[in-house]
């Protein structure tokens, strides 16, 4: 007997106070033998439901009983299917559940769930870049962690030398199109690039998971530590105002306006890894910005104008 079905089952017998095992047939894609044990599944389980024999019977909620899964408010409804739309583009599974659910929907909601479903849509590829398909281990690790079961991975690090780790996985987060897994390892909580994940085998071993573990907590924690190490240097430049919304597009969290300067400009602090980072960014502006410190970030920017004068200086 598959959760999903019972869930939906509850749903319709709510929405439309009576349900007949062929009806529930229909709607789940399931024989009427499968249907008609589904309900009397539910009844000695004890949920409140009943049959009514002869013509115009079928199972109901007792004295029109509602469950949790459900009472949506119109407004509920439409949160959900505006949340959950998109990725029914991309989701097979989605889309069957997202029909599923307007079926079991009181009618008086269908007409907005359903608008709501197809009223947003998501397009992950940057403007001049390419759609980045979703690695193909995603599943598998989702699984894993719903699963509650360690997996062994093949990891290949930013040096691209092969590891073997056997991790407890706690969770999946999708950034900016990358996926990253957060995992127990031996040494602690670690974060591993999925497109770096060759290979990944579940196991039929227990996950181990803190108590009280979230991941939204854990993820913040990872971030805030990598955007320290994305910004260990950092450099004071003088920008024409019109212009600093460009730094903050290329630096993001990593630009902060100080204040006016004079003529028009003002005071801006960008921060990168090391001092040739930041050089790099910043060379293209030429002569319109000018870096106060630290030394480190001019003296890069010098030898940079050098090299490029060196190799293009005097051509015709």
């Amino acid at each position: 007997m598959r959760a999903d079905r019972l869930v939906a089952a509850l749903l319709l017998m709510q929405s439309r106070g009576r349900v007949t095992a062929a009806e529930l047939a229909a709607e789940l894609e399931v024989s009427v033998a499968t249907a008609r044990r589904d309900l009397e599944a539910l009844s000695a389980a004890g949920v409140p439901v009943y049959p009514r024999p002869g013509r115009g019977g079928g199972w109901s909620l007792v004295g029109g009983a509602r469950t949790d899964l459900s009472g949506l408010t119109a407004a509920e409804a439409q949160a959900l299917f505006l949340l959950a739309g998109p990725a029914a583009g991309v989701s097979a599974e989605a889309k069957a559940a997202l029909r599923k659910l307007v079926r079991a929907l009181p009618s008086t909601f269908r007409a907005d769930a359903e608008a709501a479903t197809a009223a947003t849509m998501v397009d992950p590829a940057r403007w001049g870049g390419r759609d980045r398909p979703r690695p193909a281990l995603v599943g598998v690790l989702q699984d894993a962690v719903v699963r509650r079961r360690k997996v062994r991975l093949t990891y290949a690090g930013r040096t691209r030398e092969r590891t073997e780790r056997l991790v407890d996985p706690w969770g999946l987060v999708d950034k900016d199109d990358v996926w990253y897994l957060l995992a127990g390892t031996a040494n602690g909580r670690r974060t591993f690039r999925v497109d770096r994940i060759e290979r990944a085998e579940p196991t039929q071993a227990r996950a181990a998971r803190p108590d009280g573990f979230a991941l939204a907590a854990a993820w913040e924690e990872t971030v805030e530590e990598i955007e320290r190490r994305r910004s260990r240097t950092w450099a004071t430049v003088l920008i024409e105002e019109r212009f600093v919304f460009v730094l903050r597009e290329r630096f993001g969290r990593h630009c902060r306006t100080e204040g006016a300067a004079e003529q028009g400009r003002v005071r801006v602090r960008v921060g990168a890894p090391t001092p040739l980072d930041i050089a790099r960014d910043l060379a293209g502006w030429g002569g319109r910005i000018d870096v106060l410190e630290p030394r480190s970030v001019r003296d890069e920017l010098a030898r940079i104008g050098t090299e490029l004068a060196a190799r293009y200086a005097g051509e015709d």
